[in-house]
């Protein structure tokens, strides 16, 4: 298994709601610690790493994923959810998931539509899987709220999903690989070039807050100019992502990415033979939609790796993670001639 491929399943199996990142950021902050490079947290809590005293581009990805949060307890003991970012519920219907309680308790539950039996249930395939329709089945001895309240689970508890990672003829399955996929991309590249990173003007950006629209939006270095953003390429009708390639996003829904940046991206993606695709996201935005929208002033890239199936059960591959690496390599190097 590539090293990205193993660092990638560790952070998948750290819960990350988005507003519950500080686990898998304490383990990326543990690991990059360890290899001498240096980290430090956002007063927003988004996590920065970089040995040179005035970063100039900066490379950042999120850390946070899709979820949900504990809304009430119903009168049986079980729960009623509301969503954390774009999760598409039909794919998640039948999936584990452990509450995590404000007093660091856990407890397992799935995720069911209500009255769920189709013994006594004739219309349970007719109906739309929304919230109001749905809920969290309690792995614990309930019958009444005052059960579960004496559990300790209260409304505004996180949820988080099993990513259920499987890795098959370098093909790697899992929820919320948006944007633990260019994570671990990041993480390795970071490890490989630690020894090179005092003399690079590069710092790599954690965010926290992506799912829901504002990750990007503070925190940079004041000596940033420019911003790469590394998240999950679209695979499927209408566009020309691959999970195989690294996807060169020219637009997505926040309007066009800098030209400049985004020619180099390309042309050192075709001097270097790197696998990818040039394409405009019809359903999108990213951490650098929030920057801008936020009035940073420094220019804004997007790539990352294809990922099908996007918000459900998804799916990418190792030489789309490795193409990702080589390009963002590519780019560091011929931008500082290393």
């Amino acid at each position: 298994m590539e090293r990205v491929v193993e660092i990638l399943r560790e952070i998948l199996e750290i819960p990350s709601p988005t507003g519950y990142t500080k686990e898998v950021l304490a383990h990326i902050e543990k690991m990059l610690d360890g290899a001498g490079i240096k980290t430090r947290y956002t007063n927003k809590g988004a996590l920065l790493a970089y040995n040179h005293p005035e970063p100039e581009l900066v490379i950042a990805g999120h850390v946070d994923t899709l979820g949900a949060m504990v809304k009430g307890i119903l009168p049986d003991g079980h729960l009623s959810f509301t969503k954390i970012g774009g999760l598409l519920l039909p794919t998640f219907e039948g999936e584990y998931c452990t509450i995590i309680t404000r007093s660091g308790k856990r407890y397992r539950g799935t995720l069911l539509l209500k009255n769920p039996s189709v013994h006594v249930n004739r219309d349970a395939g007719k109906k739309e899987r929304k919230e109001e329709n749905m809920y969290i089945r309690l792995d614990a001895e309930v019958e009444k709220k005052e059960d579960t309240e004496k559990l300790g689970i209260r409304p505004g508890d996180f949820i988080a999903f099993d990513p259920k990672f499987e890795y098959v003829n370098g093909f790697v399955k899992a929820h919320f690989l948006d944007d633990k996929a260019s994570v671990a991309v990041m993480i390795d590249l970071l490890l490989e070039l630690a020894g090179e990173l005092e003399k690079l003007p590069v710092a790599f950006f954690f965010s926290p807050y992506e799912e829901v629209g504002h990750g990007g939006s503070a925190g940079y270095p004041s000596t940033t100019k420019e911003l790469l953003v590394v998240d999950m390429g679209v695979v499927g009708e209408g566009v020309y992502g691959k999970e195989t390639a690294v996807s060169i996003a020219a637009k997505d829904s926040s309007g066009p990415y800098d030209y400049e940046m985004t020619t180099k991206l390309i042309e050192l993606a075709e001097k270097n033979d790197i696998p990818h695709v040039v394409d405009v996201f019809p359903y999108y935005g990213s951490d650098g939609s929030a920057a801008l929208r936020a009035g940073w002033d420094f220019r804004v890239a997007l790539i990352g790796p294809g990922v099908h199936a996007s918000h459900g059960m998804e799916r990418t591959h190792v030489k789309g993670l490795l193409a990702t690496k080589e390009l963002i390599r590519a780019y560091i190097e011929d931008k500082f001639r290393v």
